[in-house]
């Protein structure tokens, strides 16, 4: 890698840094080609992504970005997951932790808040946005249903009132 491939990789992932609501850093421990093209793809899915950068270029990117703190984590063979949503990364992240030993969480950011492994893993259990958003929907709607069910409750109660007074005459 020549110096201005070098200058470009940091100016990428510095604009990365700038654009992301979440920094989680991982250590990859013999994870094969097989298993990091399975986790990329969780990544996307989640809409995050995930990239491996050599250390010393992504301690100069995160200089003058809320993650700076982050740089003390990258030590050995790291890899960034980042995401605009502050749950898509830290939860595809840990569910690929779970289920494959050669990927261990070591700490991440929120913005200016660092977080260590058990941070990650509570910001991983909460809800992402599109959830939250649905739930909130789902109370706004919530109210004018019950309305609607209350407001034809009466009529139901009446109409079965006359069938069974109709239906006992018939008999």
């Amino acid at each position: 890698m020549d110096r201005s491939q070098k200058a470009d990789s940091v100016a990428s992932l510095n604009a990365t840094f700038n654009e992301s609501g979440v920094v989680v850093v991982t250590r990859n421990l013999g994870l094969s080609v097989a298993d990091s093209t399975e986790l990329r793809g969780k990544m996307r899915e989640a809409g995050a992504s995930y990239k491996v950068a050599k250390n010393r270029l992504a301690k100069l990117a995160l200089k003058d970005t809320d993650y700076d703190g982050l740089g003390e984590l990258l030590t050995g063979p790291t890899a960034l997951a980042t995401s605009s949503d502050p749950v898509a990364a830290a939860k595809a992240a840990v569910e690929f932790a779970k289920s494959n030993d050669k990927l261990e969480i070591v700490g991440g950011s929120m913005g200016g808040q660092m977080l260590d492994v058990a941070g990650v893993k509570a910001l991983a259990s909460m809800p992402s946005l599109d959830e939250l958003r649905g739930t909130l929907v789902g109370l706004l709607n919530a109210p004018a249903t019950k309305i609607a069910q209350v407001v034809n409750a009466p009529a139901n109660k009446l109409a079965r009132v006359f069938g069974a007074q109709g239906a006992k005459e018939a008999a």
